[in-house]
């Protein structure tokens, strides 16, 4: 968790005492509060950086593996996790409830149990119930209080964690205090200093001072994700929330050696990513939201290289493209839908529409399929009247949707076998900026297909072996620009080559188009490919 400025300072005096630095850490978990980056700079450019692979801390074989998944951002981590019955969802007053419940069950059976909350007003609120709770039950005695830094008050039988190292303060066995240590009071002092014992280990006794209580020490029952990075612990409790990180989640759910469970919020709008819920929200989509968030400061290096990143990605390109092709075809296809048979008046409305853009980019798509946009509009206006439809641009969308061509197309029509190309009577201008993000969006789609084989990246796998027959290699290719296309698109991580869920009706279509590109890419494999069912595809034999 060191910034930036520190290392360089650190680096500054080894240099001139001579001596030699060594940086240990892990950079997917939570980093600096003020400027950092670097040492995940440095974690991911230096050429002999040392590796652990081998995992210790857990006593489930399974949660190593997922542990790491979870640490890369991979869906498959959330599988496993529920697989192990350590997910739990409901609104945030249920989840929290549960998480405080099985943490205090975890607690009476003499278990070292962690509760940890997304935000410090959570863990102050959770801090306040289970001392009330202690206080009734008569595990904390009444007595003499201190003031605390969180401004709660302790008493003998409360637990606290300290949050500031200090040399100073040492116990008989020279143990001194850490920020992040959890201790229970033995007893409190007239002027508010704290006699306390460690909770876990040796079970040090020390006093800590007066002015240390009021700034440095907070009740510990619950904590965040920051106090818990570091600690090790039998169970862990995580409470979840849309606007959780990748790097919390993963600090929070790899603490406990025993188990690890995740307490899902599922009632709560996610304000940095997706939006308000919906009805479909489940634990499995808000951890996949989180699992897509990370919240790791960059480098100023890794900073430039992610804007380039960005906006040379597919998902950029597509949308440029998707914009031009709009402005550059929109009198077309409003020329198109005048002739429809809709009447005048339905007509405007269509072209005023929010919906006129996906149905003008539906209409490109009819054509690149081959098919005659005038006569295929006409046939799905004249299917049903359009009366009482409350948005006829939206209507006439869905049906052309629904009249999709879903036998495979010919590829020279579509951009990297996905976007469909705009084709008609264009100016200059439109023709060569679509013509050139054309080019880029080929260009990246096969660089990425090209580094996934040569790199053996794991959603390939699912793809089978290249044929050594020319056609069907070339064939073969094409399917994995397309998936690569997909993926780039959609900004997909997963190692299945469609991942999982898929989130809008654009994103349906063009998964459509990449199931496609997949099921050819196994018939051309030089073996066989199991599908997800387990079935064995059929393989091609090279003439």
């Amino acid at each position: 968790m060191a910034d930036t400025r520190s290392l360089d300072q650190i680096s500054a005096i080894a240099i001139e005492a001579g001596a030699k630095v060594l940086l240990v850490g892990d950079p997917a978990q939570i980093d600096a509060v003020d400027a950092g980056g670097g040492f995940a700079l440095l974690a991911s450019t230096c050429p002999d950086v040392a590796t652990l692979t081998d995992l210790h801390r857990f006593t489930h074989g399974w949660e190593k593996k997922a542990s790491l998944a979870l640490r890369d951002g991979k869906v498959a981590a959330i599988s496993a996790y529920a697989r192990h019955d350590r997910l739990r969802d409901g609104s945030t007053e249920v989840v929290t409830a549960r998480a405080r419940q099985a943490w205090q069950r975890d607690v009476h059976a003499g278990k070292a149990a962690l509760l940890i909350a997304e935000t410090r007003e959570q863990v102050h609120a959770l801090n306040e119930q289970i001392r009330a709770i202690r206080i009734q039950m008569r595990a904390i005695r009444p007595g003499r209080e201190a003031i605390l830094a969180d401004e709660h008050r302790a008493s003998a039988g409360d637990w606290v964690i300290t949050r500031q190292n200090d040399r100073t303060l040492r116990t008989l066995t020279g143990e001194w205090v850490r920020n992040g240590h959890r201790w229970e009071v033995i007893q409190v002092h007239r002027n508010g200093s704290m006699t306390v014992r460690r909770q876990h280990g040796r079970h040090a006794v020390l006093t800590l001072p007066t002015d240390y209580v009021a700034a440095h020490v907070d009740l510990g029952y619950a904590v965040t994700a920051h106090r818990a990075e570091g600690i090790t612990v039998d169970t862990a409790h995580v409470l979840v929330t849309p606007r959780t990180t990748r790097e919390h989640l993963y600090v929070a759910m790899t603490r406990g050696r025993d188990t690890n469970t995740a307490y899902i919020a599922i009632d709560l709008p996610d304000e940095t990513h997706t939006g308000p819920k919906t009805d479909d929200d489940t634990a499995a989509t808000v951890l996949r939201s989180v699992l897509q968030r990370a919240g790791a400061e960059l480098s100023a290096h890794q900073t430039i290289k992610a804007e380039q990143e960005t906006w040379t990605s597919i998902a950029q390109l597509a949308a440029e493209y998707e914009t031009l092709a709009a402005h550059a075809q929109r009198d077309r296809w409003t020329s198109v839908i005048r002739s429809s048979g809709v009447t005048p008046d339905q007509a405007e409305e269509v072209i005023e529409s929010d919906a006129f853009g996906p149905l003008a980019a539906a209409l490109r798509r009819v054509e690149a399929e081959g098919r005659d946009p005038d006569r295929t509009l006409k046939a799905v206006v004249g299917r049903r009247g359009l009366a009482d439809a409350e948005d006829i641009a939206a209507v006439l969308h869905h049906r052309l949707r629904l009249a999709s061509n879903r036998r495979p197309t010919s590829r020279g029509r579509y951009i990297a076998g996905l976007i469909p190309a705009a084709t008609g009577q264009l100016s200059a201008t439109y023709s060569t900026a679509l013509n050139e993000r054309a080019a880029l969006i080929e260009s990246r789609a096969r660089a990425i297909a090209e580094e996934a084989i040569r790199t053996g990246a794991p959603w390939t796998r699912h793809l089978g072996a290249p044929p050594t027959e020319p056609t069907n290699l070339a064939r073969w290719l094409d399917c994995i620009i397309t998936i690569g296309a997909y993926r780039d698109r959609y900004q997909l991580q997963s190692d299945l080559p469609l991942g999982g869920r898929v989130d809008s009706v654009a994103q349906r279509v063009d998964a459509d188009h990449a199931a496609r590109a997949m099921r050819a890419a196994k018939e051309a494999a030089i073996v066989p490919v199991a599908d997800a069912t387990g079935r064995a595809a059929p393989s091609i034999t090279a003439p």
